[in-house]
């Protein structure tokens, strides 16, 4: 009887440096995701804020989604003449907070963003980018639906992601002289 000998397996073991540098491609993909994570979040945040800016405004919460040597800016003639530049922090939330009034400069404010690309460039700095629609009625009634293009550099800063540069620049605006939301009854299909 002839013995059977065990086929030998074709599959190659890597070595420790190769395991060693696949771990560390691995965590730095990980971190990537992470920071793009947390960068999607400061700008919902951001974006969640700006949704409801009235007297009950968190405004500290607001400022701690910006680095203290943050840029906030319009871009392009219209938003450029229409917001300005504010550089730093505290000239950020005052600029913003202008608009809580009294009183508040929007009855209706929402903010959709789409399109959105971050890149992590490294563990500290990240890119992003979004298309946003702002639909608002303002406190007189008039109602507003803008689109821009978002651009934003964030920093990690004192183990927070943080924005460093948000720039905005129009897309379209229109004016509407009614309010979008009003007291009529959901439509439904007829269930007859």
């Amino acid at each position: 009887m002839r013995s059977v000998r065990p086929r030998r397996s074709r599959l190659r073991v890597p070595g420790v440096q190769e395991l060693a540098h696949r771990l560390d491609r691995a965590e730095r993909r990980i971190a990537a995701l992470e920071a793009e994570s947390a960068c999607r979040w400061v700008m919902t945040e951001y974006m969640r804020l700006c949704d409801r800016l009235d007297a009950s405004t968190p405004m500290d919460e607001l400022a701690d989604l910006f680095t203290e040597d943050a840029v906030w800016e319009g871009r392009g003639s219209r938003y450029g003449s229409a917001f300005g530049r504010h550089e730093g922090r505290h000239a950020i939330v005052a600029f913003l907070g202008g608009y809580r009034g009294p009183p508040a400069h929007f009855a209706l404010n929402v903010h959709y963003l789409a399109s959105e690309t971050i890149h992590a460039a490294d563990a500290r700095l990240a890119h992003g980018s979004w298309t946003m629609l702002q639909v608002s009625t303002l406190a007189g009634g008039e109602s507003q639906l803008r689109s821009a293009r978002i651009e934003a550099e964030f920093r990690l800063d004192f183990g927070r992601w943080r924005i460093a540069h948000f720039s905005t620049a129009n897309l379209f605006s229109q004016r509407r002289e009614h309010p979008w939301d009003d007291d009529a009854a959901a439509a439904e299909p007829d269930r007859h």
